[in-house]
């Protein structure tokens, strides 16, 4: 549903497009009326939550008529330990998205400026223009990001750069050669957001690890809860910077910003490493499969280091989505980051995995 949006409203948000999410399963069924639906769409997990988040969160529901701890303080040792990093470097949003809006409303003026790549993440631009900044958007080569490109947008105005590394909705990173030479080209007054949402899933030897940069770079780092732990649906993540960087985000941050259940989950869920491994291994050997068949129907993708894999489909892209869907297989189709003529799919388990190649050929046939 599209709502003209009210001319009342402040003049950097009359323009704005919201975020549309994919289509939910149920909802699929309902429209289509299919009784077996599978959702390739989100980046979701595709073995479900954490068993051991499961456990915690079935012990929390009594204590849902308190409110929670408002900074997280088990899930920040916990985290802290993990990555040996200063509790007092962490901050934790509703979900990863939220750490960008806190780094904003934290560093950017209206009037600012803010560097974001195009076509990735959404919300980098949305929530920047929102806040009233002049962005620069610097194109992708080669479906990269061209930090070369980025570095030349950066002016003494800049107060953000976005980097999704790995990126959605290609998939692809940044190398740690690339990054260094990047952020050695940033003035101090730049702050540089690095979002590793798809951190887990990157086994690549050159792909940067960009912690122990937080202290001699304006750098803020963040990860989630959503993808490789399962927790998509309690809106979980966190940011990791140094201490001064921290404070700026934590004073305009909500009070009980996570909720109770979500703080319990993931801090059950970073205990759950036979979990993490599986889920590991089964976008490895799902991505793999998904390649080959991709190969054998000479559909052209790009290769990628994430859950999803970014597919070339030309003219009939939207046609395809739209079959597939009817076939009751959610996929995302692209044009809304202006990638018209491309689809992407999230690699599922085996049998989904199975089952979209299956869908995907017949539309191909038609």
């Amino acid at each position: 549903m599209t709502t003209t949006i009210d001319t009342r409203a402040r003049a950097a948000v009359r323009d704005l497009t919201s975020y549309r999410p994919g289509k939910p399963i149920e909802e699929v069924k309902r429209e289509l009326k299919l009784a077996s639906v599978i959702k390739l769409a989100s980046n979701e997990n595709a073995l479900g939550p954490s068993p051991k988040a499961v456990a915690a969160l079935k012990q929390a529901v009594g204590s849902l008529h308190r409110y929670p701890e408002s900074t997280c303080p088990i899930l920040r040792a916990k985290v802290a330990k993990k990555l040996r990093v200063d509790p007092a470097s962490l901050i934790f949003g509703n979900g990863s998205d939220e750490i960008i809006v806190l780094a904003l409303r934290a560093f950017v003026d209206p009037g600012d400026e803010v560097v974001v790549a195009t076509p990735t993440f959404l919300i980098y631009e949305l929530q920047a223009k929102a806040c009233g900044a002049e962005v620069s958007v610097v194109p992708l080569r080669d479906y990269r990001y061209d930090l070369t490109a980025m570095m030349k947008a950066v002016t003494p105005h800049t107060k953000l750069v976005f980097i999704a590394n790995p990126d959605n909705p290609t998939g692809t990173y940044v190398t740690a050669k690339e990054l260094k030479m990047f952020l050695g080209s940033i003035p101090d007054q730049t702050v540089v957001f690095m979002d590793e949402a798809y951190y887990e899933f990157v086994e690549a030897s050159d792909y940067p690890q960009t912690l122990s940069l937080t202290e001699e770079q304006s750098l803020i780092i963040t990860r989630s809860f959503s993808k490789a732990y399962g927790l998509a649906g309690l809106r979980i993540g966190y940011g990791i910077a140094r201490e001064g960087v921290i404070a700026a985000m934590e004073a305009v941050r909500e009070p009980f910003n996570v909720n109770s259940l979500a703080q319990t989950a993931a801090a059950a869920a970073l205990d759950d490493t036979a979990f993490l491994s599986k889920t590991r291994r089964l976008v490895q050997e799902g991505r793999s499969y998904l390649t080959k068949e991709l190969d054998r129907l000479s559909v052209r993708y790009v290769p990628s280091v994430t859950n999803f894999i970014l597919l070339e489909l030309g003219p009939r892209a939207q046609d395809i989505a739209r079959a597939l869907l009817s076939r009751g297989v959610i996929v995302r189709e692209m044009s809304a980051w202006k990638l018209t003529g491309h689809l992407r799919v999230t690699i599922g388990t085996m049998p989904e995995n199975r089952r979209f190649i299956s869908a995907l050929k017949q539309c191909l046939a038609q």
